[in-house]
């Protein structure tokens, strides 16, 4: 019976389970873990970033691509430290990422040693599953059980390694566990079935509301809108599952979304919710009915009162509607959606086709519209540029990688340099605020060094512009939104890539070709007007806010020669 090195039959585990890539930093006390990397294993690239956060992000975003494991690496107390935000991406969206954090030596533990921190504790909240290496016999298979358990409750497995470990030999022998992927399909109760499918063949108004949990049943999707003449609005993760100019297609609902869909909310007499568990409840109707369809019990009536939930598989339960449903004759509810949404998509390709000094996000992104492939991968980053992507772009084959849970700024970047990773066939396109892209922007650096030819497109208006947006709309005055102004396309060849500043319209389209041919990483940075996100339908409390938001600030303006108008607007705010 032969002998290996603990850290490498672990990672032989990480081979079967076709890991191909680790984003991390080495250090101190992972080291003997990254050697065994550097050995043994040519088929796992070991991705060094510039910031474990980074690691972190990148890996969720792998995850959400791929439906593969994202791996990041790291060593203990800081490192591990810095990975957080990342993970709690990758919970909040259901994303399975492994994390192999480094920690003291065995010996050393309890004992208060340099850079020891109870990473049991650290890691406990974001994680389904947490363990301590405390055997070399092991780690092997604690690896392989992180592995699995992250796989099967689609969350995040951390791997707490002391670092003398990996290093010491075992015995090859017989395994406790297996590296055999399983999974199910969960199968709707007949009743559950039966029932939903009564309130929609009675519902004169249905209105389909879909996430990703409909991703895989975008065929039944479509037939089963079709046959009962149903609009869908599509959540912000799940945009793309149709194309923006399918003719049932609605847009998003909420901040992010169209008129035509909050319309359609509003006069819906049925709500079927598919894969979802929408989050904003002021965005749903007040007392419509609502049948729900997802494959998590605890989803069923989260967030709505439901009268019927069905728990199981989205494709099942459609796929048997439409064996049994009849075609909806009627069809006018449905073309007075239609109708709504052309005339929507005129009024905001109104922004996208004007040229004005300074530039408008929606004149970016039609430009960046023309030179996405149809397969591009679009890394999309949290704030403004979440809003004018989500309403502006208008996806075909695409696919869209955003923090939707989390909404954690910084996600752009590192979803695109996983994207680049992950699927270098294809065009990776990271869209970005300014505010969101300077909170990351050392790792475009890695983008260099591994060659990856992602264009980074920055929406700048020198402000945190999603939050001056959410002060002004509850009332209050501007503070400390604004950014010091960056030249990012100087940055970008300091980096060793390639960077274009757009101040004129003239030359946005240019550059975006520029970029488009490129074989390095791009950044356009794009100087853009301040703008505010404005819904696709105001009501009446943004309305009010922000007409107390005006005249605070034109007292503000004026308090020092009118100071009893001073003391009246302190009296009625």
């Amino acid at each position: 019976m032969g002998h290996k090195l603990a850290g490498q039959a672990a990672a032989d585990i990480m081979e079967q389970w076709k890991i191909k890539h680790v984003f991390g930093l080495p250090g101190d006390s992972i080291n003997h873990f990254v050697d065994v990397l550097r050995s043994e294993k040519e088929e796992i690239e070991f991705i060094q970033v510039r910031h474990e956060e980074v690691g972190a992000l990148a890996a969720s975003s792998y995850a959400k691509l791929t439906g593969n494991i994202g791996v990041c690496l790291s060593i203990g107390g800081p490192g591990a430290i810095h990975l957080l935000n990342g993970l709690y991406d990758a919970k909040a969206d259901g994303a399975p990422v492994l994390v192999l954090a480094g920690q003291v030596a065995t010996a050393e533990l309890g004992m208060d040693s340099f850079q020891e921190v109870h990473l049991d504790r650290v890691f406990a909240d974001v994680s389904v599953y947490c363990e301590r290496v405390s055997s070399p016999e092991s780690l092997p298979d604690l690896m392989n059980q992180a592995i699995r358990t992250a796989y099967a409750k689609k969350g995040v497995s951390v791997l707490i390694i002391p670092d003398d470990i990996p290093g010491q030999k075992i015995k090859d022998s017989i395994k406790d566990t297996s590296s055999i992927p399983a999974a199910t399909i969960a199968a709707p109760l007949e009743q559950d079935v039966k029932t939903g499918m009564e309130y929609v063949h009675r519902a004169q108004r249905p209105v389909i509301l879909a996430g990703t949990g409909s991703r895989h049943a975008a065929r039944e999707l479509e037939a089963f809108a079709d046959k009962i003449a149903a609009p869908v609005i599509f959540t912000l993760p799940a945009k793309g599952i149709f194309p923006d100019k399918h003719p049932h297609n609605l847009g998003q609902l909420g901040q992010i979304g169209t008129k035509p869909a909050y319309e359609a909310m509003e006069e819906a007499d049925l709500l079927i919710m598919i894969g979802t568990s929408f989050p904003y409840r002021d965005f749903l109707p007040d007392d419509t009915p609502a049948v729900q369809i997802d494959a998590d019990p605890a989803q069923i009536g989260k967030r709505y009162p439901v009268s019927v939930g069905i728990v199981g598989d989205s494709n099942l339960v459609l796929k048997r509607w439409n064996q049994q449903l009849p075609v909806k004759e009627d069809r006018s509810f449905l073309e007075e959606c239609q109708n709504n949404m052309n005339n929507w998509w005129k009024h905001v390709e109104k922004d996208e086709v004007e040229a004005t000094m300074p530039m408008k996000a929606p004149q970016v992104i039609a430009a960046l519209q023309k030179i996405a492939d149809d397969d591009a991968i679009l890394s999309v980053d949290v704030g403004n540029v979440t809003v004018w992507t989500a309403r502006h772009f208008k996806m075909t084959n695409q696919k869209m990688i955003i923090s939707s849970w989390m909404a954690t700024m910084g996600c752009g970047l590192p979803g695109a340099i996983a994207s680049g990773l992950a699927e270098p066939e294809r065009q990776s396109i990271a869209v970005c605020g300014d505010g969101g892209f300077t909170m990351v922007m050392h790792d475009f650096v890695t983008a260099v060094k591994y060659k990856l030819p992602i264009i980074v497109v920055v929406m700048n208006n020198s402000k945190i512009g999603m939050i001056k947006y959410e002060q002004e709309s509850i009332g209050h005055l501007e503070y400390e939104t604004d950014l010091q102004d960056i030249d990012f396309a100087q940055f970008a060849k300091a980096c060793g890539g390639e960077g274009y500043r757009v101040i004129k319209h003239e030359d946005l389209q240019p550059a975006f070709e520029m970029a488009a041919k490129s074989n390095k990483p791009v950044i356009i940075d794009c100087v853009i007007e301040d703008q505010p996100p404005l819904p696709g339908k105001i009501n009446f409390e943004q309305a009010a806010g922000y007409s107390k938001h005006v005249m605070k600030k034109f007292f503000k303006k004026h308090e020092a020669e009118m100071p009893p108008l001073r003391k009246a607007m302190k009296r009625l705010f």
